[in-house]
């Protein structure tokens, strides 16, 4: 009899959907399956959190969320036509205005006023010019209406506090759907009257475009985007890039062509990760640097992995909501795409991992993100919200569970080894036992498939297995006595007797529950060879 054999497959490359089985035999850390799993750049693959609900009101009932942006010690949300501001997600006050005398209302005053329309708010480009203030000037457009400025001062309770708020003239009636702050300017682009036109605000005066250092350029493609970077100002068009430089230098500003050939498709998914800018175009993610090395050449987006995925999206761009943010602390780019009428449990985003080799991706689903945000609030902490399309804003990337319509459901989690030769598709094998290397952050009860020869139909499958007894590591203050076990290893090893013989086999881990998140390290497959066929 032959002598059992070990293989040993180590998490890391994240999910591969670009190659065929047979490349994905010599990438055995690949996944070709990965949802609700996250890269961790140290290596392994992590199932993700979930999300909470933030406070105990929607902000405008059943309305969608278009936009949010953390300010001051609260949070702001443009939501139906209107736009609130709250500190604890339970009380919200509508900040959406007119008439605001100019040196700021007091709260009684302020809240007592007309409301300024918003006349068929769409999805809303948020911006804040620091400035002097403590909390800096919020600025709002959304391709509809005149950007909208908010300022509030003050701190303590909400009705001690002064408000400002007003509409800004550009040009005209002109209402640009995108803006950023860009070396002391307020510039925006994107208006449906002007879809190739940037207008930037006069120097440290976002509402003043008529004064010295304000002006409009010009160019011969429809404005997607903008994005300050470094000391340049990234156009982001429909079929290509620019960058305007030298804005407060009147004798030597342009516009430069960066790349003719490359366009992206929405400005809510340029985020900047890992000193560069990252976009999604008709082929991809792409990075503006990588671009800019390289001029008009054609460049391999950052994603040719999940190349089927991108893919998609572009396709049903139109179709689309899109949102994306970046979690710093875990090096991570995300974007989220759904539909007006898709329930969350059927929303999708895919999550990119800044590794040592680059960008490892991986699929979520379940998290309906009409809009995201992720900042620093006035206290310096890191805080990220999504709202819906149903009203509803979230605590982002916390809890083990998801949610719809207030309601908590479960988060299904896959991963999913490529088919295993060992070495040689020639040779028979029948599977021993595996070892699973786990790192769980509470109880888990993962649930294992086995599948040979590329599933095919006429070989035996075995049953799906569930993995019980795999113990928690105790964690001081937390783990309790008759429940933990002490001196136990932070990344235990499961071990699962197997059954069934194949040519090649794939493993499948899978959760569905609300649970804490756990870690995949790697596999162990213990087998023994038999005749060649």
């Amino acid at each position: 009899m032959a002598a059992s054999q070990p293989f040993g497959i180590s998490c890391k490359g994240g999910l591969n959907t670009n190659l065929n089985q047979l490349e994905m035999l010599g990438q055995p850390g690949f996944a070709t399956e990965l949802l609700n799993f996250e890269v961790d750049p140290d290596g392994g693959y992590r199932r993700i959190n979930g999300y909470t609900a933030f406070g105990t009101a929607r902000p405008n009932s059943g309305e969608k969320l278009l936009g949010l942006a953390v300010y001051a010690d609260g949070l702001i949300a443009c939501s139906g036509t209107d736009i609130f501001f709250t500190t604890d997600g339970a009380t919200w006050i509508q900040i959406n205005r007119s008439g605001v005398h100019g040196s700021g209302d007091n709260y009684s005053t302020f809240t007592g006023r007309s409301t300024l329309t918003r006349t068929n708010q769409r999805k809303c480009s948020i911006t804040i010019f620091e400035g002097n203030e403590a909390f800096g000037q919020v600025l709002i457009c959304d391709g509809e209406n005149k950007p909208f400025l908010f300022k509030m001062t003050g701190t303590g309770a909400i009705t001690t506090r002064t408000y400002f708020a007003e509409e800004v003239t550009v040009s005209g009636t002109v209402s640009p759907s995108v803006g950023v702050i860009h070396d002391k300017h307020f510039v925006v682009a994107g208006a449906p009257t002007e879809k190739n036109t940037i207008y930037y605000s006069h120097t440290l005066e976002p509402s003043n475009f008529t004064g010295a250092g304000a002006g409009s350029v010009s160019i011969d493609d429809q404005v997607v985007g903008l994005k300050s970077f470094r000391t340049d100002l990234f156009i982001f068009c429909k079929n290509s890039i620019y960058k305007l430089i030298n804005i407060n230098d009147s004798q030597n500003i342009a516009v430069v062509p960066i790349a003719k050939n490359v366009g992206c498709l929405s400005h809510y998914s340029i985020q900047e990760i890992g000193g560069d800018l990252v976009f999604l175009s008709p082929d991809g993610i792409r990075t503006v640097a990588g671009t800019a090395r390289i001029g008009d050449v054609e460049l391999g987006s950052v994603s040719r992995q999940i190349q089927s995925i991108t893919s998609l999206i572009a396709r049903d761009i139109d179709d689309f909501n899109v949102s994306s943010c970046v979690l710093r602390r875990r090096s991570q780019y995300r974007l989220y795409y759904s539909t007006a009428a898709e329930d969350p449990s059927q929303s999708k985003g895919i999550i990119g991992t800044l590794a040592q080799n680059g960008f490892e991706w991986s699929e979520t689903q379940g998290i309906q993100a009409a809009s995201i945000v992720s900042d620093f609030n006035s206290a310096g902490i890191e805080k990220i919200y999504h709202g819906d399309n149903s009203g509803y804003i979230y605590n982002h990337d916390t809890g083990g569970a998801f949610s719809a319509a207030g309601s908590a459901f479960n988060i299904e989690a896959k991963y999913t080894t490529p088919f295993l030769d060992f070495g040689d598709a020639g040779t028979r094998k029948t599977m021993k036992y595996l070892k699973l290397s786990v790192s769980p952050e509470g109880e888990l009860a993962p649930i294992l498939r086995t599948q040979y020869d590329f599933t095919d139909k006429d070989v035996a499958q075995p049953e799906d297995v569930v993995l019980t007894g795999i113990p928690v590591p105790p964690v001081f203050g937390t783990a309790t006595f008759g429940n933990a076990i002490f001196e136990g290893t932070n990344d235990p090893m499961a071990r699962q007797i197997l059954e069934g013989s194949g040519h090649t086999v794939s493993f499948q881990i899978r959760t569905e529950d609300q649970r804490p998140p756990y870690s995949i390290n790697g596999l162990y497959i213990n087998y023994v060879p038999s005749g060649r066929r």
